[in-house]
């Protein structure tokens, strides 16, 4: 959505060092537009939707927002030293007092992503494109990719809900996808740093948004689809319609499609590229689903899930390093994405066989408990099937009480919110209601949707409701002893909370690390940015109530 600024929390746009040159003549010939003013000689080296990452010497795309033109922030754009504007006929009038060319072109949304490819030279020598949709799993499966990769020497980059990593550079994300203008402006960073493959995560908004456009992936794979979303989609079908596209010669070149959810099986009959399929079925829809590969679960345990993957080039039996029969399976998905793009299998078999997949999955059923006393585990799962998967994993590994704490994004899909309530309470021995990212909506209303859903499931549970989370983590902590776990689920990796439109500092992980050892308990440094300052930060929130 256009806009005349960014919080400040947010992370920069990236670009290449070195762009190429393009004339602003040759743009408006290329994609249909007409130069209002005087576009001669003027040569653009990038460009954007938002005036707060503008740079110097770039083109600031103005597209119609939800309430606003980007055009009413021409002006803005010509302060910091923009080019030109390219915009619609609406947008035109509008931008016009801002005295810069203008490029007036039907639809500047749907062409943005090849106008970007044009801009950033990305439809020619980048590395190897793997992209994975679906509606869990695709963050997984990215930092897979990433890690498998590594063990195979391979220099990468990533794009995922969590962060994008360049080459070994971490920065954290914005959006699960960049806009078209941005991602392209990564790709292009990312080769010239040398990067051979990438790893993306790929929404259905995404999809919808045309922030994928003028790329077509390796590989494409698919996950799963459940519940989620219906915030931005009419119903299931309308989602899952919404994910086919990246399964047409124009997006991909193969496909991957995972048949453990009941929707796999039609994205497989209905794709229009080659595609291979895998299963799980210790937790496929229907097991006996015929498929090309198949992953087996072998051992579960606290540190990781142990699984044989078979198929028509062999068998390779390794471990992901993190909880649940479902991250076998995204890792099984991840290893075939692989093979179809091309590398060898006796390679990856050499790389894992009998060896654990060396990927850091953040906030992904992330232990930050120590070894001793209640294990306690923070996720990014914020969907009913996400719920059911985690929960009944963390069970299989738990000899004692399982203690679920959670809360609901606001302003997002308030379908799913008793459904949340549901699992959360059929999967765990006690159910702690918080607050999440509440954004304008009223914390008290989506905390009583989610009791509301749990109550009616199991009317006698062991149910607790604390506002803000930094009192739930505490409440919770008292509940559990040695052998007990608690399953944090919906903040995961992120580091701040969205409280009526501000981005709030905020670690869940680190949270529960001092709740932990405000009771006593050991527990190990942690691995990620802390963003409290020192310990003199209040773990509770004085501008919210207790409860």
């Amino acid at each position: 959505m256009p806009s005349d600024s960014t919080p400040a929390q947010l992370p920069p746009v990236l670009r290449p060092s070195r762009p190429p040159e393009r004339f602003l003549v040759e743009l408006a010939e290329r994609f249909d537009g007409r130069i209002e003013g005087d576009g001669s000689g003027v040569i653009l080296t990038g460009l954007t939707l938002a005036t707060a990452d503008l740079r110097a010497g770039e083109a600031f795309v103005a597209i119609q927002g939800v309430n606003r033109h980007g055009a009413e922030f021409a002006m803005t754009a010509a302060e910091k030293g923009a080019v030109a504007i390219v915009t619609d006929g609406a947008g035109a009038a509008i931008a016009a007092p801002a005295g810069l060319p203008i490029v007036v072109v039907a639809n500047p949304r749907a062409i943005l992503g090849d106008l970007s490819a044009w801009v950033y030279a990305t439809s020619e020598d980048l590395p190897v494109l793997l992209a994975t949709t679906g509606t869990n799993g695709k963050t997984s499966v990215s930092h897979l990719l990433e890690g498998i990769l590594g063990q195979l020497d391979v220099v990468t980059g990533l794009s995922s809900t969590a962060e994008r990593h360049i080459a070994g550079e971490v920065i954290v994300s914005r959006l699960t996808t960049p806009e078209a203008s941005e991602f392209h402006a990564l790709l292009a960073l990312m080769r010239e740093r040398g990067v051979e493959a990438v790893a993306v995560e790929v929404s259905a908004q995404a999809l919808s948004r045309h922030r994928v456009d003028g790329i077509v992936f390796d590989v494409a794979g698919f996950t799963n689809l459940t519940h989620d979303h219906l915030d931005d989609y009419a119903d299931m079908r309308e989602y899952f319609e919404a994910k086919l596209p990246l399964f047409r010669p124009d997006r991909a070149r193969r496909g991957v499609v995972c048949l453990d959810s009941s929707y796999g099986a039609e994205v497989a009959a209905r794709s229009d590229v080659p595609v291979v399929t895998i299963i799980t079925p210790d937790i496929a829809t229907d097991p006996e689903t015929p498929a090309d590969w198949t992953v087996h679960i072998v051992a579960e345990r606290q540190d990781g899930t142990e699984f044989t993957l078979t198929g028509p080039a062999g068998t390779l039996t390794t471990t992901v390093p993190v909880i649940g029969r479902h991250m076998a399976a995204n890792a099984g998905l991840a290893i075939v994405m692989l093979l179809e793009a091309g590398y060898d299998w006796s390679r990856l078999v050499a790389a894992l066989g009998g060896r654990r997949i060396d990927a850091h999955l953040p906030g992904r059923t992330q232990r930050v408990s120590g070894d001793d006393g209640p294990a306690v585990y923070v996720d990014f799962g914020h969907s009913p099937d996400a719920f059911e998967k985690t929960l009944a994993a963390v069970r299989r590994v738990t000899p004692g009480r399982v203690v679920m704490l959670f809360g609901a994004d606001g302003d997002r899909d308030k379908t799913k919110r008793h459904d949340m309530g549901r699992t959360g309470v059929l999967g765990s021995d006690v159910l702690i209601v918080t607050d999440h990212h509440p954004r304008h909506e009223d914390p008290d209303e989506i905390r009583r949707a989610l009791i509301e859903g749990a109550r009616r499931a199991q009317p006698d549970a062991e149910i607790y409701e604390y506002s803000p989370p930094e009192r739930a983590i505490l409440e919770a902590v008292k509940l559990v002893g040695d052998g007990d776990a608690v399953l944090w689920a919906g903040p995961g990796h992120q580091d701040y909370r969205d409280i009526r439109g501000v981005r709030t500092p905020y670690s869940a992980r680190e949270l529960a690390r001092r709740a932990l050892r405000d009771a006593g308990w050991a527990v190990p440094e942690p691995s990620w940015h802390v963003p409290y300052p020192d310990e003199s930060t209040p773990l509770s929130d004085p501008t919210r109530p207790l409860s």
